[in-house]
C-alpha cells in the first residue's frame, strides 16, 4: 500500500478495482446503484472473490483451511472495529452504514469451505440446498441489506434468487466442473435419470445426464418464479440490481434449454450489449 494514501481510502480503491476487474453480470448490475451503495457492494464482492480464490487455489487443503480460518478471524475483527485487510476495512464501513449480518459473512465462508475441503460430488438435495444458501443466498442477504430492502421480503428474495442463480451456474458449468472432478448435480436427481455413481468425467457422457440437467433446470425455474414474487413485494427502485441479475441469469437458463442439454458447449454467456440493454430497462423503473 502506498504510504501516502490513507488506509481507508486505499481499502476502497482495492475493492473497487477487484469489482471492475470482474466485468461480470454483477458489475453491470451494481452500476445501477447510487455511488455509496455501489461501493458497499464492491466490498461484498471483493470479500466473496477473495474467499473463492482461497478455495480454488492449488495449495494443500490445510493451507486453504488456514486461509479461510484467517477470514473468520478477520470477520470477528470487523465486528470489534479493528480489521487488518483492505477488504476488511471496507466492510467495516459497510457494517456501520448498512444492517449486514455477521452470520451471513460467516455463512459464505462455510460454503466456500465445502469446496476447499475437496471436490463436491453428487451432494444430496439437502446438501446442495445448504451449499446454495451459503454461497449464494447468504450473499443475497448481505446485498439486500445494502440495497435498502432488508427485512422479511428482502430475505425471501435473497433465498430464492440465490438458489436460482447458483443452480443456473451449476448447469452452465457442468462440463468444466466435471473435467475438474466436481459434480454439483444432486444424487437423487442423477439416480432418477439413471446416471450411475461413476466419476464426474464419466458422467459427462452418461445418456441420462440431459434428463438430470432438465430436472435441475425446473428446480431453478421454481426459484426464479419465487424470486419474482418476492421482488414484487420489495421497493422496486431499491432492488433494481437484483432484477437485473434475475433477468440476466433467467435468459441464460432459457437459452441453455433451447440449445438442449445434449449440447453444453461453448459455455453460455450474455454479450456486453445484452447486459447493457437489461441494465437500461431496469434503470428506468
Amino acid at each position: 500500500m502506498n504510504a501516502a494514501i490513507p488506509a481507508q481510502e486505499a481499502a476502497w480503491q482495492h475493492v473497487t478495482q477487484v469489482a471492475r476487474a470482474s466485468r461480470s453480470s454483477f458489475y453491470w448490475a451494481m452500476r445501477l446503484m447510487p455511488a455509496q451503495r455501489r461501493k458497499a457492494m464492491f466490498a461484498i464482492y471483493a470479500y466473496c472473490r477473495e474467499l473463492d480464490d482461497i478455495a480454488d487455489s492449488d495449495k494443500p487443503a490445510a493451507q486453504r483451511r488456514a486461509g479461510l480460518e484467517a477470514w473468520r478471524e478477520e470477520v470477528a475483527r470487523i465486528w470489534d472495529g479493528a480489521p487488518q485487510s483492505p477488504t476488511g476495512r471496507a466492510l467495516l464501513d459497510v457494517r456501520h452504514s448498512y444492517p449486514i449480518r455477521r452470520e451471513d459473512l460467516i455463512a459464505v465462508i462455510n460454503g466456500v469451505a465445502t469446496d476447499a475441503e475437496g471436490p463436491v460430488v453428487r451432494p444430496s438435495l439437502a446438501e446442495l440446498d445448504l451449499y446454495c444458501d451459503r454461497v449464494a443466498s447468504a450473499v443475497g442477504r448481505l446485498s439486500v441489506a445494502v440495497f435498502g430492502a432488508a427485512g422479511e421480503d428482502g430475505d425471501a428474495l435473497a433465498h430464492s434468487l440465490g438458489r436460482a442463480l447458483q443452480l443456473t451456474n451449476i448447469l452452465r458449468d457442468v462440463d468444466e466442473d466435471g473435467g475438474n472432478g466436481r459434480l454439483y448435480l444432486p444424487d437423487e436427481v442423477l439416480t432418477r435419470a439413471g446416471v450411475a455413481p461413476v466419476c464426474p468425467s464419466q458422467v459427462l457422457t452418461a445418456p441420462g445426464l440431459p434428463q438430470a440437467c432438465a430436472i435441475v433446470a425446473e428446480m431453478a425455474h421454481g426459484h426464479f418464479a419465487a424470486a419474482r414474487a418476492a421482488l414484487a413485494r420489495c421497493n422496486r427502485r431499491a432492488v433494481r440490481p437484483a432484477a437485473v441479475m434475475l433477468e440476466s441469469y433467467h435468459r441464460l437458463l432459457v437459452r441453455m434449454e433451447r440449445r438442449g442439454w445434449h449440447q453444453r458447449s461453448p459455455r453460455m454467456r450474455l454479450s456486453r450489449t445484452e447486459k447493457l440493454a437489461i441494465g437500461i430497462v431496469h434503470g428506468l423503473l
